[in-house]
């Protein structure tokens, strides 16, 4: 069902988004998106993904979702979460902003920036953008990301917030100018 008003569908959903970002729980952020919500999936993803838990990063994607992340190619929950398990090891201090770039139907496309340190203290921005394919529930099925690291002098940071959630009031991506 295209709406996502499937009972199961809905429950599913309501689960991802309470886990989250709370605050969403009324807005359903199923396909077709709109303006309004696909921006509000993008901010769901970003804050998921500030949060560094594999475990709950994973549950926003189907069981058999499909990945190419770089050169790397993955596929379903459980390397889902061994690769970001594995990812979060090496990116020391990682704070991500995403942007909305475009979205159409069940599509949403998506430019984000990332910053993190190595073992070695040497700070990184991680530039890219990313393909996003929902099912009728809101659950990703399907993401391609390209990225690109640039390293930084850790004067030259632009994202300065506590571990966790971006603030409301820190500037996005277009506002830094990146």
């Amino acid at each position: 069902m295209r709406n996502g008003n499937h009972p199961r569908q809905r429950a599913i959903h309501r689960e991802e988004i309470m886990d989250t970002t709370p605050t969403l729980i009324n807005t359903p952020l199923v396909p077709p998106f709109t303006l309004e919500t696909a921006t509000k999936k993008v901010r769901a993803a970003e804050d998921g993904w500030n949060s560094r838990d594999p475990h709950k990063v994973a549950l926003a994607y189907t069981e058999d979702c499909h990945w190419r992340n770089r050169s790397e190619f993955v596929t379903g929950r459980e390397e889902i979460i061994e690769f970001l398990t594995r990812k979060w090891t090496r990116e020391n201090d990682y704070r991500l902003i995403k942007e909305l770039w475009a979205f159409t139907g069940n599509r949403i496309a998506v430019r984000f920036a990332y910053e993190f340190r190595d073992d070695a203290g040497n700070w990184f921005r991680a530039y890219g953008n990313e393909n996003w394919q929902f099912n009728d529930a809101g659950i990703m099925e399907r993401r391609i990301a390209s990225i690109n690291d640039l390293p930084i002098a850790e004067s030259d940071r632009k994202f300065h917030w506590p571990l966790g959630r971006r603030p409301d009031e820190h500037a996005g991506l277009s506002d830094l100018g990146l």
